[in-house]
Order: structure tokens, then C-alpha cells, then sequence
């Protein structure tokens, strides 16, 4: 930056010497040299964080690239499912979004059909419902204390 060799720095002192005296030389000298290790201080703050924004700018470069690749594989899976579901509808004969005409011609397990059966006709593939029972009713009369145990 500045190139400031011994000579000069004793012309200073000289000058400074003369000018200022011997009482006050030392009073400024210290206070330039405060000033200037907190010029310093700060200037190396200063190109700290600007090496920090580069680095996170460098760091930034990869995993937006890496988005943009996840969003084009997104994009092309998203593409091949549409087809696959066109190519599927197509074969089954339905139109997309709706059921195969062969689903509804399927009979139920007693030999009607689902429609006849109506609408809340329970389906074969549907569970049974299972009711539980609290702890406290499945405990038998040996288990539970007896009142004249009680002191």
C-alpha cells in the first residue's frame, strides 16, 4: 500500500520533535498509534467478511446447480408418469380420471352384483371391525387387592 521505509519514519519523528516538543511527542505518538492499529483492526474485518460472501457465493453455486438438476429429473419423471398413465388408460379402455368399465362388471363374492347390492353393501376386502376391551374388565378376582390386605 503505502511504501514508508526507516528514513522517513525518522524525518517524521524529527519533524514531530521540533514541531510538537518533547512533552507532547509521546502523547501523540500514542494516540497515532491506537488510531492506526484500529485502522488496521478494522481493514482486516473488513476483508474478512468480503472473503466470507465469496466463499458462501462459491458455495452457493453447487447446490443451486444441484436444484436445478433434482427440478428437471422432477420434471422428466412427472412426464413419464403422464405418459405411463396414458398408455395405461388406453390399454384398460377408460378415459383418464376415470374407473375401467371392468371393475363395475365384477360380481361380489355372493353373486350379485356391487351396484344391486346398494351403496352401503359391505365390501370383501374391507376389515372387520374389532372392539377392545379396557384393562380394567379383563382383570380377574384374584388379581385385583382385597380390602382386609388394607391396614
Amino acid at each position: 500500500m503505502f511504501d514508508v521505509g526507516i528514513t522517513e519514519v525518522l524525518l517524521l519523528a524529527v519533524i514531530g520533535l521540533l514541531v510538537l516538543g518533547p512533552e507532547r511527542l509521546p502523547k501523540v505518538a500514542r494516540t497515532l498509534g491506537g488510531l492506526t492499529r484500529k485502522a488496521r483492526s478494522s481493514w482486516l474485518n473488513l476483508k474478512r467478511s468480503i472473503d466470507a460472501e465469496i466463499q458462501a457465493e462459491e458455495l452457493k453455486k453447487p447446490i443451486k446447480k444441484m436444484q436445478d438438476e433434482v427440478r428437471s429429473a422432477v420434471g422428466s419423471i412427472d412426464q413419464q408418469m403422464k405418459k405411463a398413465t396414458e398408455t395405461v388408460n388406453s390399454t384398460v379402455g377408460g378415459k383418464p380420471g376415470t374407473p375401467s368399465t371392468t371393475s363395475a362388471s365384477a360380481t361380489s363374492p355372493s353373486g350379485t352384483s356391487p351396484s344391486s347390492a346398494g351403496p352401503f353393501a359391505p365390501t370383501p376386502s374391507a376389515p372387520s371391525p374389532v372392539t377392545a376391551t379396557p384393562a380394567s374388565a379383563t382383570r380377574s378376582a384374584d388379581t385385583q387387592p382385597a380390602d382386609n390386605d388394607r391396614h
